[in-house]
Order: structure tokens, then sequence, then C-alpha cells
């Protein structure tokens, strides 16, 4: 769900340019806007979702999501086209954001022996769902045409009415049992491994998004590759590759200390950034694209993890908060990346080149991260 609601849209940005006559630094705008509205929820989850319980939460995030689709098809016939688009995507937005702070503690509460690599095989199906979204759109661009894409928001709205039907008789265990109390509000903004946590959770939203939300447009704009070819060898191959490093590592990790994994992904976010970037031969960019992928993919959930070790009784407050600083990166990473290029001339490798200050923001933090616990511990 995670994964329609983040990329159809990128995929339409040509079509919605020209069929609506929609310029870049509006197209832009359904970026931030999607991400700040998934900003506005996370922050209020860590207030009301306790109140209210997981399950009516994560069954209303699907009815949002639904929603939102829905209307997305509506709306701009109805009114200004940018105005309805962009109301449909706050409101599938509102879904995003309550799923994106709600399935983490729900997965960190089912009874399972490895935390961390149960988190890292959740995440990696935000990627498999991002190949279907790209790969079933392209197939059905390809036969019925971009015209029709329509008629595939509401295909793809099918999604989370049945996850939501789901959820209503599904079993959900709590995050924090009855006989302990968790770590209020205050404690968490007092203390010092949350912030460092906050800070890794921007980088780690901002170095994955600021790449895929643009690839497919940077693929077909800035290399000169047709749609269909660009969104498969650039959208689709970060995701294959994402999915990859986060199932690899939920499949192996105990064999393998987070930490270490964390800064060998984080270097070669930076090699990836740079291959789009500084080289100018294309399939050398869309190689980094496709790298960029694979170095991203452990660290959302790997950040997750630690943070659940780091503050084991952070609660739900801990989990929107940090979801909160995800999505900041998430919306920053891209709008800094179309802000630069459009004021570049189009530019997109020196958009994406700027916002190389994210992976490498990372690497300092996480070992600071290290430190901190270490020195809490003793």
């Amino acid at each position: 769900m995670q994964a329609i609601i983040n990329n159809f849209i990128p995929l339409l940005f040509i079509t919605l340019q020209n069929q609506y006559d929609i310029p870049l630094a509006k197209i832009t705008l359904l970026i931030t806007v999607n991400f700040c509205i998934q900003l506005a929820v996370d922050l209020l989850s860590a207030v009301f979702v306790d109140k209210i319980g997981y399950k009516i939460s994560i069954v209303a995030a699907h009815i949002f999501s639904a929603a939102g689709l829905i209307l997305l098809t509506v709306l701009p016939e109805l009114m200004d086209p940018f105005t309805g688009i962009l109301i449909a995507v706050a409101v599938y937005a509102v879904g995003g954001g309550l799923i994106e702070v709600l399935i983490s503690p729900i997965m960190e509460g089912c009874p399972t022996d490895n935390k961390a690599t149960a988190m890292s095989l959740l995440h990696s199906f935000y990627c498999w769902g991002q190949v279907g979204v790209v790969l079933g759109s392209t197939i059905f661009f390809e036969i019925l045409g971009t015209g029709n894409w329509k008629i595939l928001a509401c295909i793809w709205a099918a999604v989370p009415l049945i996850n939501g039907i789901l959820f209503v008789n599904a079993p959900i265990a709590p995050l924090i049992s009855e006989d302990e109390k968790g770590m209020s509000l205050k404690e968490l903004l007092t203390n010092k491994v949350f912030w460092l946590l906050m800070v890794m959770m921007v980088c780690a939203g901002a170095s994955e998004l600021s790449v895929s939300q643009w690839a497919s447009f940077f693929a077909e704009e800035g290399l000169g590759i047709s749609k269909t070819a660009g969104d498969l060898a650039g959208p689709m191959m970060f995701a294959v590759l994402m999915g990859g490093a986060r199932a690899f590592y939920g499949k192996y990790g105990e064999k393998i200390q987070l930490d270490k994994f964390m800064t060998a992904s984080g270097i070669l976010c930076v090699l990836s950034y740079l291959m789009i970037a500084l080289v100018p031969s294309p399939i050398v960019s869309l190689a980094g694209v496709a790298v960029c992928g694979l170095s991203v993919g452990i660290m959302w959930p790997g950040t997750f993890s630690k943070a659940a070790v780091a503050l084991r009784k952070g609660g739900t407050a801990l989990f929107s908060l940090l979801v909160l600083a995800g999505d900041l990166g998430c919306s920053g990473g891209p709008t800094l990346v179309g802000l630069i290029s459009d004021n570049a001339g189009h530019n997109m490798r020196i958009g994406i080149l700027a916002a190389i200050v994210f992976p490498l923001g990372l690497l300092p933090a996480l070992r600071l991260l290290k430190k901190l616990s270490a020195a809490e511990k003793s």
C-alpha cells in the first residue's frame, strides 16, 4: 500500500504535466504535500493512536488510502485539475501516514525471535510492492496507454480495500505489556540517543527518496530514454535491489553486525550518488540508480531496529516520531532535488549531487550512536 501511495503518482509526472499543463514546480509540490501530510499524521499519531487503539487506526488508514486513489480519478475533472489532484494526494497521504506509523510497532509486538531481521523482512515488502507498482503500471500503460491511467488508479485502490477488510479480524499484540510503563514524550525529547536516531531517520528517508522519486523523470528527461525503458531500468531496478538488501538481512541478519552492514551501505550510497551525478554515461547513471536502491535498503528498517533496542520502552510515541523524521527526509530530499534542478535549468544531475549531503550525514551519526549507546550501557 505504501508503495502505491509513494510511487504511483511519480510514474505519472510527465503525463500529468502534459495532460493538465502543470509546471514542474507544481509537480514537485505533489511530493512535498504527500510527505508533509504524512509528517502531520506521524506527529498526531504519537498522541491519539494509543487512545483509540491500533485496530481502528489501521482499518481507518486503509479507508483513507482507497478514498484518495479513487478521488484522484474524479476531482481533476470537477475543479482545477491541479487542486483536485492535490486534494486526492492529501487524502491518501493521511492513510499512508497512519500505515507507516502503525505497521512497524505491530510487527515489533509480534512474538518473533529476532526483531531486527523480522523488521528488515517487513520493510522489504515495500520494495516488492514498488516493483509491482512500476511493473504493473508499465505493462498497463503499454497495453492501454497512459491516457487510461485513471482506470489503473481504481485498480490499485482495491489493494487497501481488501487489506482493510483483512485487518478487521487480525489479532494485534500490544507493543508494551500491560505491566510495563512506556517512556513519556518528555523523556523521549530529552534523550540524546533519541535525537541522534531522529537525524538518522531524516538521512535515511532523504537518501532513499531523493533518487527513487525522480528516477523515472531523470531517466526519461535527463537521459533521453523512453518511458517504458526508463521506468524499468530506473525505479523498478532501484526497488528490486532495495528489497533484495532487506530480504538478505532478513534471512542472514543473525550472522551480520547491523552497525557494519549500515556503515557499508552508507558508503555505497555516497558512491551511487556520485555515479548518477558526475558520470555522463546514461548506462552508468542508471546503474547508479540501481546501486542506490541496494545501498539504502537497510537504512530505514535498521534505524528502527536500533531504536527498538536502544529505547525499549519508547512505545508508539517513539515509532511515530521516528517516522515523522523519516518522512521529513522523504519530503525534504526530493524537494531539494526538484528545486535545485529547476533553478539549474532542469539539470537533474546537479539536484541529485546536492542531495548527497544525506547519505554523507548518516555515517557520522551512526558512529556517534554506537558510542552513545555504549556509554549508556556502561
